[in-house]
């Protein structure tokens, strides 16, 4: 089953975004104004260096050697790309944004037959959400677990729009097929066999998330998505046609906004994949801001081990220059400590690393 929280949670009163841009678009309630020191700030024009990297996944699945080095740099520079040639029909890439765009635009008491309980995240909603004071983010969800089946909640599926279902179906599958093929790749630009991870993983866990932007009319005061890296092994993300942009990833100390590519998918590393790799290969911190003017949607699909999994590092990637740095543990715990804490950076990943001890 998918992990839920122990204890009852205490919320408060969280206002549906959407309707607060309808009734009042020039309010921005207290609870979602940011910190001063958490505010987004106004990016200076980047060049183009920070851009980040983009993978053809037709070179890729050709094993050509300078796109397997590419992956890497990738991955061990970045830990975010976008991937072309993904595979993936455009028409499913179409019907599912539609679906979901369908979806948020349908009346409040349609959307809420599907609640997120609190301290859950599947339902609509806001996730990671655990007390009365807590800054909300910017946004509307839409999430549900996807596979293994013992992880849905059939309640929580809408009945409209009428095509939800079997489109997120078709399109779950595909996502499915496309992280088995780039865990394929990473493993080889490990050095490792291609078929380590499908193999490591058992019946893998993914879960789809649908996050809906409204403008909002101070958008320096607010944030889409709280700063975090993902709890998965890889997370594949769909941003909307025409949509803002609104994903930054932390490079350094400076947040970069992924400017979307057409037709292309960005992939990012999970802390799952940092742990197994030894931190080789890092999760990275990431966030999404709003715009005054434009909506953003953006689909996000999680792919993990199976929760009966036990993990580590692997023993490849362990010796006397890297050693180790992540303890062994049930994924199915992590699991649960990552969805039942509030997204802050990358604290979740400290329930896994190994605490260096300090002589006096």
């Amino acid at each position: 089953m998918a992990p839920v929280p122990s204890l009852p949670i205490k919320v408060g009163h969280i206002d549906d975004v959407q309707e607060l841009r309808k009734a009042k678009p020039a309010t921005v309630p207290e609870r979602f104004i940011r910190d001063m020191a958490d505010r987004p700030k106004v990016v200076p024009n980047l060049s183009s260096s920070l851009d980040i990297p983009i993978i053809d996944l037709s070179k890729l699945m050709k094993t050509d050697k300078d796109e397997v080095m590419q992956l890497r740099t990738a991955c061990e520079e970045w830990g975010f790309f976008q991937v072309l040639n993904h595979g993936i029909d455009l028409n499913v890439v179409e019907d599912i944004e539609n679906v979901a765009k369908d979806f948020f635009m349908l009346p409040l008491q349609e959307k809420q037959k599907y609640p997120m309980a609190p301290g859950t995240v599947q339902g609509y909603g806001q996730a990671f959400v655990f007390s009365e004071n807590q800054k909300l983010d910017w946004c509307n969800m839409f999430a549900l677990g996807v596979e293994p089946p013992c992880i849905r909640n059939p309640k929580l599926w809408p009945s409209k729009p009428v095509n939800f279902r079997e489109t997120l179906e078709i399109y779950s599958r595909e996502v499915r097929k496309l992280c088995k093929t780039l865990l394929k790749y990473i493993a080889v630009s490990l050095g490792l066999k291609g078929d380590v991870f499908e193999e490591m993983f058992g019946v893998a866990v993914q879960a789809v998330r649908m996050n809906y932007y409204p403008p909002c009319s101070r958008p320096d005061l607010v944030l889409g998505l709280s700063p975090h890296s993902d709890g998965s092994a890889l997370t594949v993300l769909q941003q909307g046609k025409d949509s803002s942009v609104g994903l930054q990833i932390l490079k350094g100390q400076t947040w970069v906004p992924v400017q979307p590519i057409p037709n292309a998918l960005v992939i990012n590393i999970g802390d799952t994949l940092e742990v197994l790799t030894n931190g080789k290969y890092k999760s990275v911190e990431h966030r999404a801001v709003t715009h005054k003017e434009r909506d953003r949607l953006s689909i996000v699909t999680f792919y993990a081990p199976s929760y009966d999994i036990e993990l580590g590092p692997m023993a490849e990637l362990v010796d006397e220059k890297n050693p180790c740095r992540y303890r062994r543990y049930n994924h199915g715990e992590y699991s649960k400590h990552y969805v039942t804490n509030k997204l802050q950076g990358k604290r979740t990943l400290d329930f896994a690393k190994i605490q260096s001890k300090t002589s006096n």
